[in-house]
């Protein structure tokens, strides 16, 4: 370990421990680790700090040390005296992160002998323990980004923070990159303002841009960034990180990772306690029922997802806990600092999509510093074999790739100004300054933050005659108001930036009875509505490990029976899916294009890649490799970026644009995280050879100019983006005292208002909004500009007469998708899928 002498010359020599904490670390045989002292010691010199440690290193201790040792100088409170506030506010990314944080704190807060009271408060929280924490708050306070909106926005938020000293923001990293980040820093900015004392430490073991956090932490001020300290802990054992060498084929594409079933469960049965990771809880539910499939020997294996219902999250949190349980599946609902230390393996299944959230997840596995962190990785394509290789080199090399920070949404503060609205009276020169303090809003001009509260005012010009947009008035005294006081009642309802797909509840009835039906049944979570749309009667599908079948549908709840079935259907989930980070694909491409790295991996997949090399070519790591060859009747166009599903699928509609005004008559695409195939009815190979299409001109990066507003003028997926930045930003409410709206009406609603948008103000705040983040998030326009440039000058054709070996993976993906169904059309793919193989690699 090692810690900058830096900082303790700053800060003078450490500050001692009050006698209880070192009695109690001595009663445990432990000894305050050097960075949780220079962490108090800043802390006790009035500085705001960025803690970067290790998995397992006491970095939540840390956070709350300086918190703890001035409760225990407290005075006792004298009778009369008005109920104090909260002490320090403890913000986390997940419920489930909170609670067990909760679970840990008890244990020094208790050992030391401290009288300090502490709670959570999440989404999870009932009504009845919010009103008595308003009453009579905790001295620590744990809670979510949502969850202080709502405070801040209270009228008594003053007194209710009239004590507030500090604020620990765990995992940092993962709170800041979203718009849940900015509306959190937005009411940090707020807590600034009523405690301008405050101080906030950060603590975070994942971190590519240190300074970025640093800037975060404080206020800003204009024409200056100023940071909060940083302490760095070097060190902690390096993890024991293997890629399975399974005996059986790893497939050519898919995610399931069924092959490697027998082989997981064997892990899980050498080991104590096994934490099972996918990256979508459709593959969670398939991979928990799989298991118990194979579990002959009933082990206590547990399902962790966030569409379950919370109190089946909450029992499998306590048999963790208790080390009850062999292994639970699990999605990102466990993937931050959750400290179960009986955890011994963590297996992930799929590829991890970022070396950072690898890092942050085998990390779960001997949750302590000082013992290797064991993990098995397991790819569910051969594709992903490389990917998982990358991974885990970049792990080895300590390498991180944490997004960076986006400026602020504008929708995430058209919300937050009417929460400052509902909280009491505002002036704009006052919210104007307080908003700029915060890191992610620092450079917002006086002109766009005025547009925003007129928008809150009025809905915007375009809007204004319709008097349910407007929400805030100015009044004579100069000073913005709510215009009713009903709007505070809908902005609790509504606040937060995360939407959902529209979900239904599930409730377990035991048959479908007039009475069941009428009564409901057990929660056993929530699915989402367009999911149900495809199912009917007696439908089977899986969810929260059981098979269920679909009775129907009554009031808001999706009513089911236990069932069997041999086919299942699996619920699939909008927007689960992480994109592949740009740093693993720059290190897939390196890997593909040296064949010295080539024996690192599996001998089945290194063959591949060699009868690739024999067949067709190998791309060098910035050459874009273009392969043409015929299949049945139709041409292929298959290409391979290795730049993420979301750059890929942007990609791909904008070349079948181009294809189209060449006139190669392109039928369809289909794209994954590694390739792109378009096929069409022309012979592109031919047009390449004589000059009739120029793969420069395809690919010139001014398809990002008309092209791509052509493209977004007509599709949906622009209309997609503005509905979530209309509900956001709240000109569109999802839920109304007594009532909820659809799925269906909220997009019949969001699409009315965008097509008057459109026409009538095109330059309407939420319309800047919703390119913003289809640019950045569902387009992924940035990487696919990125793309464009690396490119230019080094795109390689090749022409051939099959299929090549590297191709196999994406035209698979064809095959899937249009044979389904039937047994007949299954075996059907299975002899298409052998004789493609079988032409490719010959």
């Amino acid at each position: 370990m090692s810690v900058r002498p830096d900082l303790f010359a700053a800060a003078g020599a450490p500050i001692p421990l009050p006698e209880p904490f070192l009695a109690w670390f001595a009663r445990n045989g432990w000894a305050p680790r050097p960075h949780q002292l220079e962490l108090l010691s800043r802390a006790e010199a009035g500085a705001s700090v960025l803690l970067i440690a290790p998995t397992g290193a006491g970095k939540t201790l840390a956070g709350f040390l300086p918190a703890l040792v001035d409760l225990s100088r407290r005075k006792r409170r004298k009778p009369g005296e008005r109920p104090r506030g909260v002490h320090t506010l403890y913000v986390s990314p997940l419920k489930a992160l909170a609670t067990d944080i909760a679970r840990n704190l008890e244990r020094p807060v208790e050992g030391i002998g401290l009288k300090v009271t502490l709670e959570t408060r999440t989404g999870d929280t009932s009504q009845i323990r919010r009103q008595r924490q308003k009453l009579k708050p905790p001295d620590i306070l744990l809670t979510t980004p949502e969850q202080l909106a709502l405070l801040i926005a209270a009228k008594d938020a003053d007194s209710f923070f009239s004590d507030l000293r500090y604020v620990v923001f765990d995992e940092l990293h993962s709170l800041v990159t979203s718009k849940r980040g900015h509306l959190l820093a937005l009411g940090l900015a707020r807590l600034r303002k009523l405690r301008p004392e405050l101080q906030t430490v950060g603590l975070s073991a994942t971190v590519s841009e240190p300074a970025a956090l640093c800037r975060w932490l404080v206020a800003q001020a204009p024409g200056a960034a100023p940071e909060a300290d940083l302490i760095t802990v070097a060190g902690g054992a390096k993890p024991d990180i293997s890629i399975l060498q399974s005996q059986e084929r790893v497939p050519w594409q898919g995610h399931t990772a069924r092959y490697a079933m027998p082989e997981i469960y064997e892990a899980i049965r050498a080991h104590r306690t096994t934490l099972l990771f996918v990256n979508t809880r459709s593959q969670a539910e398939m991979l928990f029922q799989e298991l118990w499939r194979i579990n002959d020997d009933t082990l206590p294996i547990a399902l962790h997802h966030g569409s379950l219902d919370v109190g089946q999250r909450r029992k499998v949190e306590a048999a963790m806990a208790a080390n009850q349980l062999r292994a639970v599946v699990a999605t990102s609902t466990l993937d931050l600092g959750i400290d179960w230390g009986d955890v011994d393996l963590v297996v992930h299944v799929g590829a991890p999509k970022g070396a950072s959230r690898l890092a942050q997840r085998i990390g779960r596995a001997n949750h302590r510093m000082d013992e290797p962190s064991k993990a098995i990785l397991v790819p569910a394509n051969r594709f992903e074999v490389m990917e998982c290789q990358a991974a885990l080199d970049a792990n080895y090399l300590g390498a991180q790739d944490t997004p960076p920070l986006r400026d602020g949404a504008l929708d995430v503060l058209a919300q937050h100004v009417l929460g400052m609205a509902v909280a009491g009276p505002f002036r704009s020169d006052d919210l104007y300054r307080e908003v700029t303090s915060a890191a992610p809003y620092a450079n917002l001009d006086r002109e766009t933050f005025d547009k925003v509260v007129d928008f809150v005012a009025t809905g915007g010009y375009a809007l204004r005659v319709y008097e349910r947009y407007a929400k805030i008035k100015l009044t004579e005294d100069g000073t913005w108001r709510l215009s009713h006081p009903r709007i505070g009642q809908q902005y609790r309802m509504n606040a937060g930036t995360i939407i959902e797909a529209p979900m239904l509840d599930i409730r377990l009835i035991r048959r479908r009875t007039r009475s069941a039906i009428a009564r409901g049944g057990r929660p056993l979570g929530k699915i989402e509505e367009a999911f149900l749309e495809t199912l009917t009667p007696g439908d089977t599908f899986l969810f929260a490990g059981e098979i269920l079948r679909f009775e129907g549908i009554f009031e808001t709840s999706c009513l089911v029976t236990k069932a069997t079935s041999d086919e299942p259907k699996v619920p699939y989930y909008g927007g689960s899916k992480f994109p592949l980070t740009t740093y693993l694909a720059r290190e897939v491409r390196a890997m593909l294009a040296d064949p010295e790295r080539w024996s690192a991996l599996p001998s089945q997949v290194s063959e591949w890649l060699a009868i690739q090399k024999r067949k067709s070519l190998i791309p060098g790591p910035n050459d874009l490799l273009v392969e043409t060859f015929p299949n049945g009747r139709l041409n292929h166009l298959v290409l391979y970026p290795f730049e993420g599903r979301l750059a890929h699928q942007t990609l791909g509609m904008l070349l079948t644009r181009r294809l189209e005004r060449a006139r190669a008559l392109p039928l369809g695409f289909v794209a994954t995280d590694y390739a792109i195939s378009i096929w069409g009815r022309a012979d592109m190979g031919a047009m390449i050879a004589d000059g009739r299409l120029s793969l420069d001109a395809l690919f010139d990066e001014d398809m990002l100019g008309d092209d791509l507003d052509a493209w977004l003028a007509d599709s949906w997926l622009l209309k997609r983006t503005f509905r979530q930045c209309a509900v956001i930003s709240g000109l569109i409410e999802k839920r109304h005292p007594g009532q909820e709206k659809t799925g269906r009406q909220v997009t019949v609603s969001a699409d009315l208002v965008y097509d008057v948008l459109r026409s009538h103000e095109p330059d309407h705040i939420l319309l800047k909004a919703t390119w913003a983040d289809a640019a950045t998030g569902l387009l992924d326009v940035t990487r696919v500009s990125d793309l464009l440039t690396r490119i230019k000058h080094h795109i390689v054709h090749k022409d051939l007469a099959e299929i090549s070996p590297l191709a196999v993976p994406i035209m698979l993906e064809i095959g899937r998708e249009s044979v389904v169904g039937e047994a007949r059309d299954e075996v059907l793919a299975e002899a298409a899928e052998a004789e493609m193989i079988a032409r490719a690699m010959r």
